[in-house]
């Protein structure tokens, strides 16, 4: 398109973080981006090797190799987690403005900062269908749109595979994770999930999708009841991970 140089002359995209104009780059074609300039993308902390090839856990150590940390080895989940970036700065923000301030535009781009991340992990995943982590039907009336869905229709857009939605599902209420520690995280989803008609996943390659990893306690419940439905695997990934203290 020969007018698009033009176009990003004369109205420039705007970062989806900071709202600041994002200068063109001169392609006519340019590749598809999260929109999100560069200043605040170098305040965003991508998690990189070495992570614990099961859980995604970054080690706090020079040597760059990815292995198997200790709690994964003292009880092994599930399922294998990625996330792209740390909980914290103009990815936090944006997050905050997705999930609790109704700004559901902002699922493209923190679904293609995901992608883009973690394309490898994604690869190798190679999943027959997207499943996003489900909200319960208070929640969900609550708050008029599940986050994880949004994100997840954009990796199977991009992974060309389909999005299933309402096989999983939350069997009871669960409160908020926010605010509880990791012992009580894992005790208040214990059981919370369920699969509707597990014959319509059996054998099939499970991406799981949520928004933020904080403990793993929801994606670990959820891989669980996949797990008994008898999928091949379950490959998890989020946007964004916080860090435990």
């Amino acid at each position: 398109m020969l007018l698009r140089p033009l176009i990003d002359l004369l109205f420039p995209p705007l970062c989806h973080a900071c709202k600041g104009a994002i200068p063109a780059t001169g392609a006519e074609e340019p590749p598809p981006q999260p929109f999100i300039c560069a200043d605040c993308l170098g305040k965003i902390t991508f998690l990189t090797s070495p992570l614990c090839t099961r859980c995604g856990a970054p080690f706090a150590t020079g040597d760059g190799r990815d292995h198997t940390c200790g709690a994964c080895l003292s009880h092994p989940p599930s399922h294998t987690c990625r996330s792209a970036a740390v909980l914290a700065g103009p990815l936090q923000e944006m997050i905050h403005r997705f999930k609790y301030g109704g700004k559901m535009h902002l699922a493209d781009p923190l679904g293609l900062l995901a992608y883009q991340r973690l394309e490898q992990f994604l690869d190798e995943a190679n999943p027959d269908c997207v499943v996003p982590v489900p909200l319960h039907r208070k929640r969900l009336r609550q708050r008029g749109y599940n986050q994880s869905q949004l994100i997840g229709e954009v990796l199977g857009k991009k992974l060309r595979v389909p999005q299933v939605v309402g096989n999983l599902r939350r069997l009871r209420w669960t409160e908020p994770q926010t605010g509880l520690d990791a012992g009580d995280r894992v005790t208040n989803v214990k059981g919370a999930f369920g699969v509707r008609d597990p014959k319509a996943l059996a054998g099939k390659r499970v991406l799981l999708v949520d928004d933020v990893f904080t403990t793993g306690s929801t994606l670990g419940a959820c891989a669980d009841a996949l797990r008994d439905a008898e999928v091949a695997a379950v490959a998890a990934v989020t946007v964004a991970r916080g860090l435990q203290q």
